[in-house]
């Protein structure tokens, strides 16, 4: 369980200005959410923006069709640098975050955040740190669907997957896996029996295990 202390020590590893700390602690919220769970809607109006204190959100982007693709991670310490621009600009968001696993958030109130960025260095440089560190990733993602087959996509999407929470068991059904990378089911299991007999994955039921 989250306390105020462990969002201190989050605010205070980028955070330097105390006055800042004081604020988001005073005017923010605690969210819990279990996995599963959504957490940013597409076309949803942004009033909090959230800091992951614990826990594991995946962000998704989605077309007008219904169809989505895997975007990135968002781990402890971390906020999502497409909900900083869609508060900044009042605009609707165009992605969809999920909770990948049970996670804790402290919500800030967007109506703060542009005072903030010319008020105080340090919360500028989160969110400039925020947009380059999703802005590689995003070429990442782009270069994965332009230059890559799809079994080094599905690799990749697997290692980063284990980066992400710090284990080797990837608690996805193929069906799952599909959808968050835009393909069929099917496809899928076959990748992931190849890369099992390149002995790269072993198969559990509903788990994959990375060797």
């Amino acid at each position: 369980m989250v306390n105020l202390e462990s969002v201190n020590q989050i605010l205070n590893e980028l955070i330097a200005e105390a006055p800042l700390r004081e604020e988001i602690l005073s005017l923010g919220r605690l969210r819990k959410v279990k996995a599963g769970q959504t957490v940013i809607s597409p076309n949803q109006s942004a009033g909090e923006m959230p800091l992951v204190i614990k826990g594991l959100l995946r962000v998704m982007r989605h077309d007008e069709k219904g169809n989505e693709v895997f975007l990135y991670y968002l781990e402890g310490g971390h906020t999502c640098a497409m909900s900083i621009t869609c508060c900044l600009e009042g605009k609707k968001s165009t992605f969809h975050v999920v909770a990948e696993e049970d996670t804790e958030m402290w919500m800030m109130p967007t109506a703060y955040l542009d005072s903030w960025i010319q008020k105080y260095p340090s919360f500028r440089k989160f969110v400039f740190q925020s947009y380059q560190m999703r802005f590689d990733e995003l070429l990442q993602t782009v270069d994965s669907l332009v230059f890559m087959n799809l079994d080094e996509r599905l690799y990749n999407y697997l290692l980063d997957k284990k980066q992400a929470t710090g284990s080797f068991e990837i608690n996805k059904t193929h069906q799952q896996i599909a959808d968050e990378l835009n393909t069929s089911r099917v496809v899928v299991s076959r990748v992931l029996k190849k890369l099992e007999k390149e002995e790269k994955i072993e198969q559990h039921r509903n788990k994959i295990e990375i060797l």
